[in-house]
């Protein structure tokens, strides 16, 4: 058992100095110990005692380093994976994986080659809100689930000049939210028999899709996914609808904000004052009335992907986030890509590797 594993990150963009690296500065067993950038003046004037290098071929040789992170642009992800695997390390990708299915295969057949860890930052498996559905769920308290709805909306009216709004390969709302939405739909109730899916450009001089609505059929169950950069009204991050009642809740998680804002990751850092809406039968029978009561919001904890990947290092759990999990979240981006440019549900493959945690 190693009791330190070296990191080293891959670029210095908004990923690297909002998520990772304090997420990997807080983690008890990492160290981060090298970054790859082009401007090391940048990087030292936060970080004065971590080496910089200029190329990520120069990280990936560094014999120190145990574990490569890459959040870097997204159509960049396949080939830096693939030369830090070849080079020993073990790999983390920001989200999406690749920006192919194909891509996604190739990079876990090369870490199953060079037996080395291998998987993507699905971190909003550990968003407060997502962890008291799941709880709700698991308990049975909304009885069979019919409907779930899951909204990432943001008022971003302006189009800015960065590359998730630039016309490359992953770029757009679909690969940027849909990934996570697809994710935690998967954790609830495992792989969708088909999926439908809408993309438009909704914004003045979009060149990417910057809103999508998503369906996925799950036979007794449908679940929605819609994320749009033009919602300036608050809409339900979840509304769940079952046969015993429904839970609603508004507002985002709050550990990305409160990691926009500099602060360190601490107990108690992802608790989220802003509680759901839980409504049930006050008694057996369609005469009982419905009575809503306010359902405290579970903790969020980022941190615990991180503790994972320390944890699946040393041989004490497996990866927080498979890699099978990873290529199929990669298999229902794509065909939903499908399904937009065909006009018509694309059906799935039934079944998932990941246990469902809600019957349908």
């Amino acid at each position: 058992m190693k009791e330190i594993f070296n990191v080293g990150v891959v670029g210095y963009g908004f990923a690297s100095k909002t998520f990772h690296i304090p997420l990997i500065l807080a983690t008890p067993g990492l160290n981060l110990v090298a970054v790859s950038s082009s401007d090391a003046d940048k990087v030292h004037a936060d970080l004065p005692d971590v080496v910089v290098e200029s190329k990520p071929q120069a990280l990936f040789a560094r014999s120190e380093i145990d574990l490569v992170v890459i959040p870097t642009p997204n159509e960049t992800h396949f080939p830096l994976a693939k030369s830090a695997l070849l080079a020993g390390k073990h790999v983390i990708l920001d989200k999406p994986f690749t920006v192919t299915l194909s891509e996604a295969r190739m990079l876990k057949s090369q870490a199953d080659e060079c037996e080395r860890l291998l998987t993507v930052f699905h971190n909003r498996r550990w968003d407060s809100d997502f962890l008291t559905l799941k709880s709700l769920l698991k308990q049975g308290t909304l009885g069979r689930v019919v409907n779930l709805e899951s909204r990432f909306d943001r008022f971003r009216p302006g189009v800015r000049e960065r590359w998730r709004e630039q016309p490359k390969p992953g770029a757009g709302i679909w690969y940027d939210l849909g990934p996570h939405l697809l994710d935690q739909a998967r954790q609830l109730f495992g792989m969708p028999r088909a999926i439908l899916l809408d993309l438009a450009n909704r914004r003045d001089g979009a060149k990417v899709d910057d809103d999508f609505l998503a369906l996925l059929d799950y036979g007794g169950l449908r679940v929605t996914l819609k994320a749009s950069a033009l919602v300036a009204e608050p809409t339900p991050r979840f509304a769940v609808y079952g046969t015993r009642g429904s839970y609603v809740k508004y507002g985002l998680d709050p550990q990305e904000e409160r990691l926009k804002a500099g602060e360190t990751p601490a107990p108690q850092w992802g608790e989220d004052t802003r509680h759901g809406t839980l409504t049930l039968r006050d008694g057996e029978g369609e005469d009982a009335p419905l009575v809503s009561r306010e359902q405290p919001t579970l903790p969020g904890d980022y941190l615990a992907y991180y503790r994972g990947i320390v944890a699946a290092l040393n041989g004490d759990g497996p990866t927080p986030v498979g890699v099978d999990d990873a290529l199929a979240v990669m298999g229902l981006l794509e065909a939903g890509l499908d399904s937009c440019r065909q006009g018509r549900w694309v059906k799935l493959k039934e079944g998932s590797p990941s246990k469902r945690l809600h019957p349908h």
